[in-house]
């Protein structure tokens, strides 16, 4: 091997190295912030309270309103995006944006592993990407806003190196932007 291709393969080795120190931190970064299970006398369904529909938690942990970005409009393979990425690290926690009922667990080939959520008003919250769900987390059960039900990853169609949560709300079978109400009053948790 000559001394340019032992350079090349040094450089190479230390970008690596660089690269997984960053992983590291980002991943020892999410997984040190605290996560409390639900508590078992939760809400049932038949006891929600009508929620007011502008009324959410941005639904990753530590998000401010000003890091969200509008792609509902933004043109996929075919049809329109109708949901918003939150871009966060990989492991961070997705929180229920919500009071409601856990209505599906679901693995899909776009979707990767999926979370949906029925307020009150049976307003459905979808929640895609996820790396993996709360270990408590089941179809039937009750959450309230904030409370942690997964986590950011990259499954389905997602790009393997752009963790993010994809976020989209439907209301009587149509799409509604989360992003104005993120906006206007979403609430961060950390």
């Amino acid at each position: 091997m000559t001394g340019v291709g032992r350079t090349r393969q040094a450089s190479t080795a230390i970008v690596a190295l660089i690269g997984i120190s960053i992983i590291g931190e980002l991943v020892w970064t999410a997984s040190a912030l605290p996560v409390t299970p639900p508590s078992a006398s939760r809400t049932t369904s038949s006891q929600l309270v009508a929620a007011d529909p502008t009324d959410l938690a941005i639904p990753v942990t530590g998000v401010d309103r000003a890091a969200l970005r509008d792609s509902f409009t933004a043109k996929r393979k075919g049809h329109i995006h109708a949901a918003i990425d939150i871009l966060a690290p990989r492991g961070t926690p997705v929180l229920s944006a919500t009071d409601g009922i856990v209505t599906k667990l679901r693995f899909s080939g776009a979707g990767g592993n999926t979370v949906y959520v029925n307020d009150a008003q049976n307003t459905e919250y979808y929640y895609a990407h996820l790396d993996h769900y709360a270990t408590w987390l089941h179809e039937g059960l009750a959450v309230r806003r904030g409370d942690v039900i997964a986590y950011v990853g990259t499954t389905g169609n997602a790009p393997p190196g752009t963790p993010h949560l994809h976020f989209a709300i439907e209301q009587n079978g149509a799409a509604v932007d989360p992003y104005p109400i993120l906006l206007a009053r979403g609430q961060t948790i950390r």
